[in-house]
């Protein structure tokens, strides 16, 4: 259980690392295999040293060893974020079946997320990607009933595309198609409960970016990283949420 706990844990730590390499160089339409991995200010590429996951960070004290200008934090933050989450997965649903679609689920919302945070952009070959894997999981891996899975998918497209309608453009392409994949994955409850969970957490959060002054009012903030957290609390506790929510309402 530890050697496994260990393994998902530094598994989720390289994935996370990927995955922002994915989310930004799919924003710019740049391949992710070649250029190699180099500082975005002197271009010096990296050496495997210099790739290790949150520890090159740490050595390097958050800077580039040739040019000495600052590494983004979101590189550490994205890893160790990617490397929870695998653990927390791996312990929440065990070496099941299910566990193939969390882990995708995980790495999808993290693609994005990052995606969205660098270029306020999800890019459509990652969601046509995961997508398919998703749809070819959710067959064998079904919920019940199985089609709640294909009206998942059609509200939340669907749902998020008339509010884009209605509030002129309020609403990214992105994110409507990001909630098509997040309703099939989840089903019309999780669904309803991650764009909830999704909208409050972003209203909290520009409220509070405001009364801070560190935003405006009609400020265009990224989504992606809301409906991560909401749909991820949505996929692992949607039963917890609901029940404890009806006995607020009965109460």
């Amino acid at each position: 259980m530890v050697f496994l706990s260990l393994y998902f844990f530094a598994a989720g730590l390289c994935f996370g690392s990927f995955f922002l390499v994915v989310g930004i160089r799919k924003a710019n339409k740049q391949s992710i295999v070649f250029p190699r991995s180099s500082c975005p200010h002197c271009h010096h590429s990296l050496s495997w040293r210099e790739l290790i996951p949150v520890i090159s960070f740490l050595v390097q004290k958050g800077k580039c060893r040739h040019c000495q200008n600052a590494i983004s934090p979101l590189y550490p933050i994205m890893e160790l974020a990617t490397g929870c989450l695998f653990l927390f997965a791996f312990l929440q649903v065990g070496l099941t079946e299910e566990l193939f679609v969390a882990l995708t689920f995980i790495s999808l919302l993290m693609i994005v997320t990052a995606s969205d945070i660098a270029y306020m952009l999800i890019p459509n070959s990652v969601l046509f990607f995961f997508a398919v894997l998703l749809i070819i999981e959710r067959a064998f891996i079904p919920l019940s009933p199985w089609y709640d899975s294909v009206i998942g998918a059609v509200l939340g497209f669907g749902m998020l595309y008339l509010i884009a309608i209605i509030s002129n453009g309020g609403m990214g392409g992105g994110d409507i198609k990001l909630y098509g994949v997040i309703g099939y994955v989840l089903g019309v409850k999780g669904f309803f409960l991650s764009f909830i969970l999704a909208s409050l957490f972003g209203a909290l959060f520009g409220l509070f970016a405001m009364i801070l002054g560190k935003m405006k009012r009609k400020t265009p903030v990224p989504f992606a990283p809301f409906i991560t957290i909401g749909s991820l609390l949505a996929y692992f506790y949607e039963q917890t949420i609901t029940a404890y929510y009806w006995q607020l309402i009965i109460s």
